[in-house]
């Protein structure tokens, strides 16, 4: 595994966010496997919330689904890295933050989220919103 890599598992370790993703991998149903670069994927989570098709909690990526395309896993390893750069916990109020300035803006809460740009829209799935005010009248 990649330095980098090592240094994002750690930091997500120490800063509790990966304990969490993998507490709530448990309390989901979900059964946790090796993925690359030091993810965990969780696969079977049950609880319907959030709506998303995956979405990480440190270096744990959970799902619904039995499998995840390589895009998508890019994607949540993007986010994974975001985890360790803000620092573990503090990540979810300023994931919700982002969201709501997305849903404000163009009515998506992926759309305009800095958090889900920067994880890369496309590979998330994630539909490109005009701005509200950027609409056809």
């Amino acid at each position: 595994m990649e330095k980098r890599f090592r240094f994002r598992s750690a930091a997500n370790f120490l800063n509790l966010s990966t304990p969490l993703g993998l507490l709530l991998a448990v309390a989901g149903g979900a059964t946790p496997r090796r993925g690359p670069e030091g993810l965990i994927l969780a696969f079977g989570y049950r609880p319907r919330f959030p709506i998303a098709g995956a979405f990480t909690v440190g270096n744990v990526v959970l799902t619904r689904r039995n499998a995840l395309s390589e895009r998508l896993i890019l994607h949540e390893s993007r986010h994974a890295t975001q985890w360790a750069w803000c620092g573990g916990l503090p990540m979810l109020p300023l994931y919700l933050l982002a969201m709501l300035v997305s849903v404000a803006v163009c009515g998506h809460q992926a759309s305009y989220n800095i958090f889900e740009r920067l994880a890369g829209l496309d590979d998330g799935g994630y539909p490109r919103e005009p701005l509200r005010w950027r609409r056809p009248g």
